[in-house]
């Protein structure tokens, strides 16, 4: 009796986006003082205008880099300094450098639109600099002041630290490690959880911040017990994802359920439920569940699981 082919495998799902920074980041070039200068005097540098949370685009899409010189804020001048205007080092690609100015009012004419509107059109250049603008620009407008006396602090190692000309303490990036996570039972089914805040079609991976003296496999297992009674057994690392929305690392996980009953705490999710891999491609396909974004590592867990690419998103 003849053999019968192999089915054709699924799909593989998307790449993870924001994962891959295919750029130098050029840490040892950051104490030069001069480093604006010289970046404005080269031909080859290229600048990315940031807002909060919003980016400078040519109205539809990411606004090409754009020459330093081209940037008309009063902070391009070397010897002046706009109120709440920092300039960034990002580091530099084969083309050459690359920077970042972060503004606390995107100017209308360079056609402001929010990160996550532009995000799912990046490539991943653009996406690796994006986070990493942003992220920084978080951080310097909302720590513009010396958590130890007071005093205001001034952005150094082009925009990769603060100092306190007061007390002399140094402050660097804040990143807050999240873990989020893909719970799988014995039958394979995948738990999704719903925020109260959330239009009702509205389900994703459960996902929450890690606390002090906390390992981030406990934090999965806490987390899934603490939003909907289910208890987590083995836990293993799939990836992570730069998330400056506004200051966070997203730790992926996959993890093993060792119950399956479903009590959710009313506040943080509202709604949890197992889906098989045909349930949740019949609900997305009808849009009766609208998943993440595609841009986001949820979507990714998911589709990982899955064994492919979903319809339907937020």
């Amino acid at each position: 009796m003849p053999r019968l082919a192999d089915p054709d495998p699924p799909p593989d799902p998307p790449s993870l986006p924001f994962a891959t920074a295919p750029y130098d980041r050029q840490a040892e070039r950051r104490a030069d003082p001069d480093w604006w200068d010289r970046l404005v005097e080269d031909p080859a540098a290229r600048v990315l205008v940031v807002g909060d949370d919003v980016v400078a685009t040519d109205g539809d899409r990411l606004r090409e880099l754009t020459a330093p010189q081209a940037v008309r804020l009063a902070d391009t001048a070397p010897d002046r300094t706009e109120a709440g205007v920092e300039r960034m080092l990002l580091g530099a690609d084969d083309d050459g450098p690359l920077a970042a100015i972060s503004v606390p009012q995107m100017p209308e004419d360079l056609a402001p639109q929010p990160v996550r509107t532009v995000a799912m059109g990046l490539d991943a250049l653009q996406g690796s600099l994006l986070v990493h603008a942003l992220g920084l620009a978080n951080w310097h407008r909302t720590h513009q002041f010396c958590a130890r006396c007071g005093a205001r602090s001034t952005a150094v190692d082009a925009g990769h630290r603060r100092q306190c000309p007061r007390c002399g303490t140094q402050h660097f990036p804040r990143t807050d490690p999240a873990v989020i996570m893909a719970i799988t039972d014995t039958d394979d089914r995948l738990l999704l959880g719903h925020s109260p805040l959330w239009p009702d079609s509205r389900f994703s991976t459960l996902a929450g911040f890690v606390e002090p003296g906390e390992s981030l496999e406990d934090a999965v297992r806490r987390e899934v017990v603490e939003e909907t009674g289910v208890v987590v057994g083995d836990v293993t690392y799939a990836a992570s994802q730069p998330w400056p929305f506004p200051a966070s690392l997203m730790l992926g996980f996959f993890g093993q359920a060792a119950t399956t009953r479903i009590e959710v705490d009313g506040e943080e999710v509202s709604d949890a439920r197992w889906f098989t891999r045909e349930a949740l491609s019949d609900a997305t396909a009808a849009e009766q569940v609208g998943l993440p974004g595609p841009f986001s590592i949820s979507r990714w867990l998911i589709e990982r699981w899955h064994g492919g690419r979903l319809s339907g998103q937020w």
